[in-house]
């Protein structure tokens, strides 16, 4: 099996974001020898000669850039060992906007990285203070200018949406920020609660509150306004990228090509079973020393689970999926509601509100395809 594209999950944080449910380390001084070793360690042992020809490479986590300009250097080099990476391969790394420093990018560039996302999520600094975030929104504005300074232009930020209405955060001046970057890409989410998370441990005690959904809908809806007329394109449900500068990594996800994933966590799909390693760096780590596959799970998918997934994921792009023609009752209805429309070729493709109801339209899309 040959893999295009390739995550490695770095799980190093500085401390723990209230609504981060993912596998990270918290750790005052990162072992970057340590885990770059164990990278090396499991790409060796999990993949064969000429198996990665890399057509992108991305660092998630966790926080990428807490390794620093040398560590992600070691990184890229103990893959590019094993991996061929292609000369126009996108290779994304994830930073905080307090690691980036000119000696970073300097190193960041000159190792291969040519895409930044950086963790953003707000301008307002109480807004961040409440995150737990590192960082406030002057920091921010200088690193997109550092990035720039030192030639990484390709510089994706994430926003949060949906805070608690006792912040009294003001979004429109979020948006206005974002857009004065006259960044290439942008990310929105909004806050979720988690039940293991600092903030879900909150909202179980009633010391925060929840966004209403009338105000996640409003706050989605002015985004979305504000940032197609700006000339970006809304081409997945939380993704706004002008022409040229879509996420090419996260388009192999949704459109279901194998993937390879390294690290603590890291999931891999190679179109029929998709795997996934210990979620802790410790265990983790202690089967790479012990020379044991890190692989904690797998699942060998259906062909109805494979369907409903390319028509979840289809759902997700602005490439939408097919649709029979004449529509049936309940798709018209969506239409009817201003959810989606019908292209020529006869693809359903979400818009508006009709993002935010992705979940029960492809639910109700599948089960209608199963019965006719």
């Amino acid at each position: 099996m040959r893999f295009e594209h390739l995550y490695v999950h770095v799980p190093f944080c500085a401390r723990r974001c209230v609504y981060c449910d993912f596998s990270i380390a918290v750790r005052s001084v990162v072992p970057a020898t340590e885990y770059v070793s164990g990278i090396a360690a499991e790409l060796r042992a999990r993949h064969s000669a000429n198996q990665l020809d890399l057509a992108t490479l991305y660092f998630g986590g966790g926080t990428p850039s807490k390794l620093g300009g040398d560590g992600v250097s070691r990184l890229i080099q103990s893959i590019a060992q094993k991996a061929h990476i292609r000369k126009d391969a996108e290779v994304t790394l994830e930073t905080n906007p307090e690691d980036v420093s000119a000696a970073n990018v300097r190193d960041w560039k000159a190792a291969g990285v040519n895409r930044v996302s950086l963790g953003v999520q707000s301008f307002d600094d109480k807004v961040l203070r409440w995150m737990h975030r590192t960082h406030d929104a002057t920091t921010a504005k200088q690193a997109v200018q550092v990035l720039r300074e030192g030639g990484l232009s390709n510089v994706s930020i994430d926003l949060i949406f949906a805070t608690p209405e006792s912040l009294e955060r003001d979004w429109r001046s979020d948006l206005d920020s974002a857009l004065s970057l006259g960044l290439p890409h942008v990310s929105l989410y909004g806050l979720t609660v988690e039940s293991q998370t600092p903030l879900g441990r909150w909202v179980a005690r009633k010391t925060a509150d929840e966004a209403p959904e009338e105000s996640f809908e409003s706050q989605f809806m002015e985004a979305d306004r504000l940032l197609t007329s700006a000339g970006y394109d809304h081409y997945e449900v939380s993704n706004y990228g002008r022409p040229g500068f879509h996420s090419r990594h996260n388009w192999a996800y949704w459109q279901r090509k194998p993937y390879a994933g390294l690290g603590p966590s890291a999931h891999e799909f190679d179109g029929g079973v998709r795997r996934w390693n210990t979620e802790a760096y410790t265990g983790w780590l202690t089967s790479i020393e012990e020379g044991r596959d890190p692989v904690e799970g797998s699942e060998v998918l259906s062909v109805e689970q494979a369907d409903q997934e390319t028509t979840y994921l289809g759902l997700r792009t602005s490439n939408g999926v097919p649709v029979d023609t004449p529509l049936p009752e309940q798709l018209s209805r969506w239409l009817d509601a201003g959810w989606g429309t019908v292209t020529s070729d006869s693809r359903l493709r979400l818009k508006g509100s009709g993002w935010l109801r992705l979940d029960s339209i492809a639910s109700d899309l599948t089960v209608f395809r199963s019965r006719y």
